[in-house]
């Protein structure tokens, strides 16, 4: 099985951002983690900040992954444009937050992405990512 974890803008930042929100963890080191926990899956990892990048991403996923596990940050709840890029391709994509949004600000409740995902995962903190992964394992 081969997956893809693509994380949208900020997550970068994971680690030292927010860290009451987001926790005090390095994405790498948690993608590491991962990685040694479940040896039978190749995860790729791509991150970026710029929306354009994160669809080209999405597009070149044809026949390459099983699945994409999907952070888009803010674009969850702004962008159109990767809700159309995840229609326009055959590759399951599961919608992961790490907080609970729907607990947040209330700009932060409507995605533009849930209703082209196969499902979606939050307020696990960097788990949400794992119960995604163990979802597609599941198929």
């Amino acid at each position: 099985m081969q997956l893809l974890i693509l994380n949208g803008p900020n997550l970068n930042l994971l680690g030292i951002r927010e860290p009451k929100i987001y926790g005090s963890e390095p994405f790498a080191n948690y993608l590491n983690r991962l990685r040694d926990k479940y040896p039978e899956v190749k995860i790729d990892y791509y991150q970026s900040n710029i929306e354009g990048e994160l669809i080209d991403k999405i597009h070149e996923t044809r026949c390459l992954y099983d699945g994409i596990i999907l952070n888009a940050g803010a674009y969850t709840h702004t962008s159109i444009a990767i809700a159309d890029a995840i229609a326009a391709v055959d590759t399951p994509v599961i919608e992961v937050h790490i907080s609970n949004t729907a607990c947040r600000e209330s700009f932060r409740h409507n995605s533009y992405l849930t209703p082209v995902c196969r499902g979606m995962i939050m307020g696990f903190g960097l788990k949400s990512y794992e119960l995604a992964l163990l979802e597609f394992m599941m198929e």
